[in-house]
């Protein structure tokens, strides 16, 4: 559990003179040239040595998230890398799109799916590479396709392959070389150099050259004359798989960063700003708070901010999930990036640019994308390793072998399969590429997770706190019931009172002419008075009605009868508020007023114990009112009349008792409480203190989705411990089987390439949660 958002760590007092030290600051550097998760892995440990600096490399999404002190500046940041033997950049400001570019349709969809120059280079390299080495493969695999001189094709063949097709991994391998390193690039290098010298050398000064000469094809290690073995089918097998593992791996992480990239390119591009009574259409970028601007039915709403003129529904499902529009009119607000449906809507900007609730939410799951789960800490300490110890067992297998057999052939044989088989870069991706997908996909169903670290926490979690107003229930009074006494009409009840309530500002009074001015028009009162504390009165369609406490009839000599008097004792007994309504010196009749439960709490109180939490109400209201919410939503543990500082006792007192504690709220009374759980579930809909508190947001203020939260977050941590399971396995599985023999360096090849392949493809299932 973390508690170090709401902890302050006090260290030894200070001498006067003593200056505070300055804030770090922060920067992201796009990393170019990585190739495997130990070269991440030595970037890291690099900028780490510097000082002041804490750095963290991510393979997946190649960046570096550094912070650093004084003294530091960005350009040393950068060196240190280049000096590493890799490139880096900070990442360019967005820039504004054009007013034509495409917002929608098929147009945007396709410029999202164009893949990028890199991965365009590496389809050229392997489809070309694969045509040449298909046919050297086939000659080698069966002996009835040989003809007299086939080798001297096969080496036609391959020899572009190994030196073009590979050239990646011999550059980069060149480059570690020099900078006394040795990464996933260096074993491919070394194997398939290795292997095309060997058949250079048994064709020109060996027997392998002679016309006639025919080779047989074995999936394990083979024992022949090593003057007369040619290798050229491993040498082009191994770099064409690798080149299909490459690329199929940089498909598949595009796509696992797809749903970042399409909610960074949600917003609309440009805007109809009113300038002097007209509408001027103007890049996005160029909007200011405070800017008005017109939105047209069908087109996206330009920024947060508030309606001034006109009344619409809004579509937000692209940013909550939320498939049924939101009414909207004079007053509301709106959110950037969702799409008017109906009317015209004049709105005030209140947010741009990087202050948005889109930019935000993009900057919250990139932030969660770039982190490292601690287990993934261990699998990149393990790859910084990896290759050296590699490269030494390979040593070893081929010594052993030679002492074992005395046979040249078998024991380079086996030291080329093992340098081939122990890719680690399957380590490396298994984590970042479910992250990746799984932040994404929940960003789509409104779910913003902070970092790997929470999935952890929601692993462990068997009690959830459910904060009761704005969270269970609306958090706005409503008009829960009619009770008119004995011979009055409850719609005339109704009518009477909501025409009086119409004219007071009161939150229960607006609770009541809501409720009434749903059942139909409300006559207009003829005079209104206000009492502080009591109620009002006025004259409707000549008729003194008055609408308030007891207190306010007894102050004009009107009893209570019996009928109204128990309606309003049960009212109460259930946590309601009630409201007497009189006319004409008697009283006729009981409104009662509630804070209205969320009609989705039940069902989402149903799914959290299916997840197997123990829910539990808190509330700073009286016990009543919470005891009946409870029974409502199917609660059974309820904590009541708890002061808003005392939350967090509360959250401590659980924990106290063994629990795991998941806390779901929304207000600024609920931000340190959040901070104390061991999971914090803010609701989009309340305040920026509770959001920047938790470690999940739901941007739809809808209970059920924090147990979709709950569910994706345990696949996703799932998922990761899966890939990391696969990649471990293989890694220990495939080594000893190559250096023992049993596998064609070919076939190590494949596999090696397949295993990156499948863990990104495993990831890739996330993006069908429902």
């Amino acid at each position: 559990m973390s508690t170090s958002r709401s902890t302050v760590h006090d260290g030894p007092p200070q001498a006067p003179a003593a200056a505070p030290p300055p804030p770090a600051a922060e920067v992201e550097l796009a990393i170019g040239g990585m190739t495997c998760a130990s070269c991440a892995a030595r970037i890291e440990k690099k900028l780490n040595r510097m000082d002041g600096v804490t750095a963290t490399v991510n393979y997946a999404t190649e960046k570096a998230r550094i912070s650093y002190g004084a003294g530091t500046e960005v350009a040393d940041l950068i060196a240190t890398v280049v000096r590493t033997g890799y490139t880096a950049e900070e990442p360019p400001p967005p820039a504004p799109a054009p007013a034509a570019a495409p917002a929608d349709g098929p147009e945007a969809e396709a410029a999202q799916e164009a893949p990028d120059p890199a991965t365009a280079a590496l389809r050229s390299r392997l489809l070309v590479s694969a045509a040449l080495s298909l046919p050297v493969v086939l000659l080698a695999m069966a002996p009835a396709l040989q003809f007299d001189n086939w080798q001297w094709l096969s080496l036609t063949l391959a020899a572009p392959v190994v030196v073009w097709g590979a050239l990646p991994f011999h550059k980069a391998a060149w480059a570690n070389a020099r900078h006394g390193a040795a990464t996933m690039d260096t074993l491919v290098s070394v194997g398939t150099l290795a292997a095309f010298a060997w058949s250079l050398w048994a064709l020109f000064f060996g027997h392998a050259g002679m016309p006639g000469m025919r080779h047989g094809f074995d999936f394990t290690v083979s024992r022949t004359d090593g003057s007369s073995a040619i290798y050229l089918e491993v040498a082009a097998g191994v770099v064409t798989f690798i080149l299909l593992g490459r690329y199929l791996e940089a498909r598949s992480k595009r796509k696992a960063g797809a749903a970042l990239r399409a909610l960074m390119e949600l917003g609309a591009k440009d805007v109809a700003v009113l300038r002097d009574g007209r509408e001027v259409r103007v890049p996005v970028a160029s909007l200011r708070p405070g800017d008005r601007f017109a939105v047209r039915p069908g087109e996206k709403i330009a920024t947060d901010g508030t309606v001034i003129e006109g009344e619409s529904a809004v579509d937000a499902s692209m940013l909550t999930g939320e498939s049924v529009p939101v009414e909207v009119s004079v007053g509301d607000t709106v959110t950037g990036a969702t799409v008017n449906t109906s009317g015209r809507l004049v709105v005030e900007a209140v947010r741009v640019g990087s202050d948005t609730q889109l930019a935000r939410m993009a900057r919250l799951v990139e932030e969660a994308q770039n982190g490292k789960a601690e287990v993934q800490r261990l699998a990149d300490r393990i790859s910084a390793v990896f290759v050296p110890v590699v490269l030494l067992l390979a040593l070893g297998t081929w010594v052993g072998w030679l002492l074992a057999t005395d046979d040249p052939t078998a024991a380079f044989t086996a030291a080329v399969a093992v340098l081939i088989i122990a890719c680690p870069c399957a380590l490396g991706l298994a984590t970042p590429t479910a992250l990746m997908v799984g932040t994404g996909r929940g960003a789509q169903l409104g779910i913003l997770i902070k970092g790997p670290e929470v999935l952890e926490s929601t692993r462990r979690v068997d009690t959830v706190v459910l904060d009761k107003t704005g969270t269970v229930t609306t958090g706005r009074m409503a008009l829960s019931g009619v009770h008119p006494a004995p011979g009055t009409d409850g719609a005339e009840l109704l009518r009477l009172a909501g025409a009086l309530e119409h004219a007071s500002e009161h939150p229960i009074a607006r609770a009541i002419a809501s409720g009434a001015a749903e059942r139909g028009p409300l006559p207009v009162p003829e005079s209104f008075e206000s009492l502080a504390g009591l109620g009002v009165r006025g004259v409707v369609e000549g008729r003194e009605v008055l609408v308030g406490r007891e207190q306010l009839l007894a102050g004009r000599s009107v009893v209570l009868p019996e009928g109204p008097a128990q309606a309003k004792e049960a009212a109460e007994a259930e946590g309601s508020t009630a409201v007497l309504v009189a006319w004409d010196g008697a009283v006729r009749g009981v409104l009662t007023v509630a804070d209205a439960v969320k009609e989705t709490s039940a069902e989402a109180v149903s799914r959290l114990r299916a997840l197997g939490l123990t829910p539990v109400l808190l509330t700073g209201d009286n016990r009543a009112v919470a005891e009946a919410v409870a029974r409502e939503v199917g609660i059974d543990e309820v904590i009541a009349e708890v002061l808003p500082q005392d939350k967090v006792d509360v959250v401590r007192r659980l924990q106290s008792e063994g629990r795991t504690v998941a806390m779901v709220g929304d207000g600024v009374n609920d931000a340190a409480a959040l901070a104390r759980a061991d999971l914090g579930l803010a609701m989009g809909t309340g305040t920026d203190a509770a959001i920047e508190a938790g470690d999940l947001t739901l941007v739809r203020g809808d209970l059920r989705v924090a147990a979709d939260a709950i569910r994706l977050s345990r696949r996703t941590l799932a998922t990761i411990k899966g890939n990391l399971f696969w990649a471990f396995g293989y890694n220990l599985a495939a080594l000893p089987l190559a250096a023992a023999g049993l596998l064609n360096p070919m076939i190590a090849g494949a596999a090696m390439a397949f295993s990156s392949v499948f863990v990104v493809t495993n990831s890739l299932r996330l993006r069908s949660f429902r």
